[in-house]
């Protein structure tokens, strides 16, 4: 250990990243990822390829059985195979170097670039929506606000990791407040009698399994993020215990919220209200809440700020992974000595994620980095029945 407290391996002069992150911080990056932008433009398209109501909540409840399925195989992956890296990390143990390497270069070039162009765009559409109530947004304004806040963000992840961490704790309890706010506000719309959207729920149910799995990829859209900790197992205070727990206490917390806040949705403005929307957090607080109308923007915009924050800081971890194993440039595998991050990863993947911001249509957008990122996380969970078979003296801590 050197005098700054920057740490070393003891055969090499390699310089590691610090164990800074509790159990705490580890729920707040899997909530800050998972409340990101996916609640707040999911819904709509979820409803209008089901097709009605209760269609469209069916799918986020199994969307949210899913995505916790997913989640305890990655609990004994992570805990199984300890290092930062994730699916790029169990992927290349399971089945080799060229399907890691392949996930990689998908992920840093498909999926990951477009989340954040994705999250990025809605936060600036309802930052600006308040400011210009009467007048379309200019797709331009719009995407140079996106950009701006890309790189601010990386900035910040680049600079002080440790202050990161720490304002991603504050940006997890404003997240849920606005989304428990949201909730009990419909609740308290449905006591009152507003339940007319529901009493013929089932009413023009799509039967086309092309729209159905399109709504399916919205859906699961919304609760990716929940592999994200397991990119930085090493800056994981015991991990065996931290990671485990982060997960379980998650993943039913996002599915109970989701169905929630959708139920509130389609209580308030109706199925015809939430298709038309273009910022459904927005519109339903112009409706349900009053004088705090003018709260919500803000706090969905610190929602999505704060989830494309954890995910920037998140997958640069999952480049400089990659690197370090000579599958990336190994440029991108150093670390900045005075910052403690991987500044070169964060820079190469804001690049990415500025000319990810160049096409207009964000359901484009949300398909295409869906459908590749599921099939890579598919091929991660089935690493934990394949290392069963492969390596079954491997200690698994968790099962």
């Amino acid at each position: 250990m050197s005098e700054n407290g920057v740490a070393y391996q003891e055969t090499t002069d390699r310089v590691r990243m610090r164990k800074q992150l509790g159990l705490l911080e580890g729920v707040a990056i899997i909530l800050g990822i998972i409340f990101g932008s996916g609640i707040f433009i999911s819904p709509k398209e979820v409803l209008t390829q089901t097709g009605s109501v209760w269609g469209s909540l069916t799918v986020w409840i199994a969307c949210g059985v899913l995505a916790t399925l997913g989640a305890l195989s990655y609990a004994e992956l992570g805990t199984t195979l300890a290092q930062s890296g994730g699916d790029y990390h169990y992927i290349n143990e399971a089945y080799g170097s060229l399907p890691a390497f392949l996930y990689l270069w998908d992920a840093n070039f498909v999926f990951v670039p477009s989340t954040n162009a994705i999250m990025s765009l809605t936060f600036a559409n309802n930052i600006m929506k308040p400011i210009f109530r009467n007048c379309p947004i200019d797709a331009i304004a719009k995407k140079l606000v996106a950009a701006a806040t890309l790189c601010f963000l990386t900035f910040i992840n680049a600079y002080d990791i440790k202050f990161t961490t720490r304002v991603q704790n504050v940006f997890m309890f404003t997240k849920i407040t606005s989304l428990v706010i949201i909730i009990v506000a419909g609740l308290v719309w449905i006591a009152k009698g507003g339940v007319e959207n529901f009493e013929d729920g089932w009413a023009g149910t799509k039967t086309s399994v092309g729209d159905w799995s399109v709504a399916f990829y919205s859906g699961i859209f919304s609760y990716s993020g929940w592999s994200y900790l397991n990119f930085m197992t090493e800056e994981l205070r015991d991990p065996f215990v931290n990671l485990p727990r982060a997960i379980f206490i998650s993943l039913p917390l996002v599915t109970a919220i989701y169905v929630l806040a959708n139920i509130s949705y389609l209580a308030v403005l109706g199925p015809l209200g939430v298709q038309a929307t273009e910022a459904v957090a927005v519109d339903f607080a112009a409706v349900a809440l009053g004088w705090l109308e003018w709260a919500m923007p803000a706090l969905v915009a610190v929602a999505v700020v704060g989830g494309l924050s954890v995910h920037v800081m998140a997958s640069s971890r999952m480049c400089f992974a990659g690197a370090r194993n000579g599958h990336m440039p190994q440029l991108l595998a150093h670390i900045n000595h005075k910052c403690m991050s991987p500044m070169p990863s964060l820079i190469f993947l804001l690049v990415i994620s500025l000319i990810m911001l160049i096409p207009d249509n964000l359901t484009t957008l949300i398909t295409y980095c869906t459908v590749v990122e599921s099939f890579f996380m598919t091929l991660s969970c089935s690493a934990v029945l394949y290392l069963r078979y492969k390596r079954p003296d491997l200690p698994r801590p968790i099962k």
